[in-house]
């Protein structure tokens, strides 16, 4: 019995990922950095485990997650690289982090406490340096390097690294930065003075591309990695993800008639419309309601009326669509169809949510380029 055709599909190059990461890794290693892959958000919606292994492949020599149910789901699998785990809530168990070999992040003491109590741990302190979410204050850090120190003297941990998060790394230029970098200078000159020899992390994607003198030891790469460019035009990194459904049936109406919900659109001639069987509940925001196109049958037609939550109708004039056609919602943009970018830019969020939104239970997701 043949498989049914997708309704909604996210196709993910994972060629094109190892492009992006092997030119992050070229600009990280020119200043003597490692390259960690950020993977957090099942790979901002690409897929956790298949860029883990596609990232590596090209050039990246550690993993980044947020979780540590990310982080164990990757060593489950089968990923050895180190893997770095940076937030969970109070009360968090970490003796199955530190059975597996996740290195942990302590903001605070009693973050430091806790992860030691589950056994010897590989440990990164954060420095808060001005993005003010998790990290360590700057009046708390002495009290924190001291503990760490003290626990690493006495053989309870590795004080592998300090690290902290720039906030404004997008914005070439702008103040914070220099300012960011000064307080982690400060911070490191605290735990070199306690005897510790840390690491230091600090670069994200942008200040990968654009500051080689927060390189330091390791830069951590996310939203670049899957060709979302925080810097346009600053490298030649390609989008991986391409979002497309297809025609499910094909109608010609007369003038005059409305179209959608609110009937917010009326056909100004006599048209032919396309539906297709996708909506925000596959991840097409409402807010692009008569605002978005499609890459239907060579060249882009507009959506009418609003989006639904499983299914939008394109208006394709004159022309003769047949069903079953491929619909490219969003792409790499090379044939003019619209990118997720695109998405963001007119619903004014970031390209960020577009492809994490496509984690969902009614997307499928397949796979370029495995090896």
């Amino acid at each position: 019995m043949a498989a049914h055709p997708p309704r909604a599909e996210a196709i993910v190059d994972l060629d094109v990922l190892r492009h992006n990461v092997t030119l992050l890794a070229a600009r990280a290693a020119a200043s003597g950095a490692a390259t960690m892959a950020v993977v957090k958000a099942d790979g901002y919606g690409h897929g956790a485990l298949p860029v883990a292994r596609a990232a590596l492949d090209a050039g990246a020599t550690w993993l980044g997650s947020c979780s540590l149910a990310e982080a164990l789901a990757l060593r489950q699998a089968g990923i050895i690289a180190p893997i770095l785990s940076w937030l969970e809530p109070a009360g968090t168990d970490y003796a199955p982090a530190v059975a597996a070999d996740v290195d942990l992040t302590a903001s605070s003491v009693r973050e430091l406490t806790a992860i030691l109590d589950a056994g010897h741990a590989r440990v990164h302190l954060k420095i808060d340096t001005g993005l003010s979410r998790n990290g360590c204050p700057a009046d708390e850090w002495p009290d924190l390097v001291d503990a760490a120190a003290k626990a690493q003297a006495d053989g309870r941990a590795e004080i592998v690294a300090i690290w902290s998060h720039l906030a404004c790394a997008d914005e070439p230029g702008h103040p914070s930065i220099d300012a960011q970098a000064q307080r982690f200078q400060q911070a490191y000159d605290v735990t070199t003075a306690a005897g510790l020899r840390p690491k230091r992390h600090l670069a994200n994607s942008a200040a990968t591309l654009n500051r080689p003198d927060l390189h330091f030891d390791l830069v951590r790469v996310g939203i670049a990695m899957y060709g979302l460019n925080p810097l346009p035009d600053k490298e030649n990194l390609r989008p991986v993800m391409t979002f497309r459904s297809s025609v499910a049936l094909t109608r010609r109406i007369a003038a005059g008639t409305s179209v959608s919900y609110g009937q917010t659109w009326t056909a100004p001639r006599d048209t032919t419309l396309a539906l297709v069987p996708v909506g925000y509940a596959d991840g097409v925001p409402r807010l692009l309601s008569g605002r978005m196109d499609v890459w239907l049958a060579g060249r882009r037609r507009p959506v009418v009326g609003r989006v639904c939550m499983d299914q939008i109708v394109v208006d394709c004039g004159d022309d003769e669509v047949p069903v079953g056609a491929e619909v490219v919602l969003f792409g790499a943009g090379d044939r003019g169809e619209p990118t997720a970018t695109e998405w963001a830019n007119t619903i004014g969020t970031i390209d960020y949510e577009i492809v994490t939104g496509m984690y969902r239970p009614r997307v499928t997701r397949t796979y370029r380029g495995a090896r």
